[in-house]
């Protein structure tokens, strides 16, 4: 989303499999293109609690905690792949929020909404995306709840506000496993499902992962 349109090239790396030898290396690099993208602009004034936009000292800490612990798990890269086939939506329900919208909150137009939100009510049954492990499965001060699932590869899915845990850190998980369930905890004006993805340390657009035919 940050990166200017364009043409780039992409290098990926890796080594071949092999029975009785470590394997060889290999490598190519494939041209692609980014094309500019208009993104909506939520016009209706959010409001949600004081505290997650003028937070306390104390409160404040809590937050760079959480950064930390950010910094720490969703930078990390498992060399192995553990997903297979599609990846599918968490809840059947209507998204009410996109990726790359702008949104008010408290008078204040926040950072881009990188992920996709369903509208579901609380309690609602979210299941895992795709086969994975659970990286992170704790409480965070803007995302509430929070489960992040390692896919491999440097491929995360992030399932926010939950009101329940269903899984804990260290958890294999299958596609269509429950690891929690929806909820309005952190900053949330309501209950719902926020979902994210990212690769390589970059969040891209939950939609488009979900329309693309992966085997």
């Amino acid at each position: 989303m940050e990166t200017a349109p364009g043409s780039y090239a992409l290098d990926l790396t890796g080594q071949t499999k092999a029975v009785s030898t470590s394997g060889k290396q290999v490598s190519f690099t494939r041209k692609f293109t980014v094309a500019r993208a208009r993104y909506p602009k939520i016009e209706a004034k959010l409001s949600v609690e004081s505290k997650f936009t003028e937070p306390s000292p104390e409160q404040q800490k809590q937050i760079e905690e959480g950064q930390e612990v950010k910094k720490d798990y969703l930078n990390r890269v498992t060399p192995e792949r553990e997903w297979s086939g599609q990846f599918t939506a968490p809840v059947v329900a209507e998204i009410s929020d996109v990726f790359g919208s702008e949104r008010i909150f408290n008078g204040k137009t926040s950072s881009p909404h990188l992920g996709l939100d369903f509208r579901v009510p609380s309690g609602t049954p979210v299941a895992a995306m795709n086969d994975g492990t659970v990286l992170l499965a704790r409480p965070l001060y803007f995302e509430g709840n929070l489960v992040v699932l390692d896919h491999g590869q440097g491929l995360l899915t992030l399932y926010l506000h939950l009101s329940q845990f269903e899984v804990k850190e260290g958890d294999p998980v299958k596609r269509g496993q429950i690891v929690g369930l929806s909820g309005g905890t952190g900053r949330a004006t309501g209950p719902h499902l926020h979902v994210a993805v990212r690769w390589q340390g970059t969040y891209l657009d939950p939609a488009r992962l979900m329309s693309l035919r992966l085997p």
